[in-house]
């Protein structure tokens, strides 16, 4: 018991010692890097139709029939869902319908911030938590600034993991819309629609680097504004700090 005892606050002034060189070091380091990211080719497309990329779906060449009154006599027997079946393509010449090139390589680039994001909130709110002082009457100032902290966290920290959805989501809905165009390959409406898909994708993934930006920002920028309160919420009774 003892022994567990003391690996729990052996864990706790780790985590103390993390976060710190994180708020310090890490953060900056982060906002640097994230900005210099964004200002690579990748991210700085100004011509969306840079991100398009070549479904590589044929369109079926059409057959014409001169037996036109037999043609008519038989289009009359089918039944509606058979007219409407589509024209699936059977071969692809190159096997596969491939992912977006351009989107895909973001996407490895922008998964790792993400949960990087989610990792360095989680320190965050178990360093301030270890920091909160037992519950007494009064000179509780400083805790409320803890608790607004906390409270900051844990919204950075849900908006982070939403985001992982946001990209399995395009790949579901892309891949449905994918289907559409080898089953109606005639229809330039669904191949329009993939590219438009391609467009918004890029857009979000530009715009979830910034917002990952802008939270390391707003983190480190408030912390370091209230670090003192954070680290000290009581100016008395210091010992009744854990």
């Amino acid at each position: 018991m003892v022994d567990n005892a003391s690996k729990v606050l052996q864990y706790k002034e780790t985590v103390k010692k993390q976060a710190e060189d994180l708020i310090n070091n890490g953060f900056p380091r982060k906002i640097v890097e994230l900005n210099d990211l964004l200002a690579t080719p990748l991210f700085s497309t100004k011509n969306l139709e840079e991100v398009h990329q070549d479904l590589k779906v044929p369109v079926p060449s059409p057959i014409i029939s001169n037996n036109h009154d037999s043609c008519e006599t038989e289009t009359k027997k089918r039944k509606l869902d058979e007219v409407t079946s589509g024209t699936p393509v059977l071969v692809l010449p190159t096997g596969i319908v491939p992912c977006n090139s351009h989107i895909r390589q973001m996407i490895k680039i922008v998964k790792p911030y993400i949960w990087h994001l989610v990792e360095d909130a989680n320190l965050l709110k178990m360093w301030i938590s270890f920091l909160i002082p037992k519950i007494e009457d009064g000179n509780n100032f400083g805790v409320s600034i803890q608790e607004d902290m906390l409270a900051e966290i844990r919204t950075v920290e849900s908006e982070a993991a939403a985001f992982f959805d946001q990209i399995s989501r395009y790949f579901i809905t892309r891949g449905k819309i994918v289907t559409k165009v080898t089953k109606y390959p005639h229809v330039e409406d669904f191949r329009v629609t993939v590219e438009e898909l391609d467009e918004k994708e890029y857009v979000s993934l530009k715009l979830v680097m910034c917002e990952i930006r802008n939270h390391y920002s707003t983190l480190h920028d408030i912390i370091m504004k209230n670090l003192e309160k954070i680290k000290k919420p009581r100016t008395s009774n210091v010992d009744n700090l854990y």
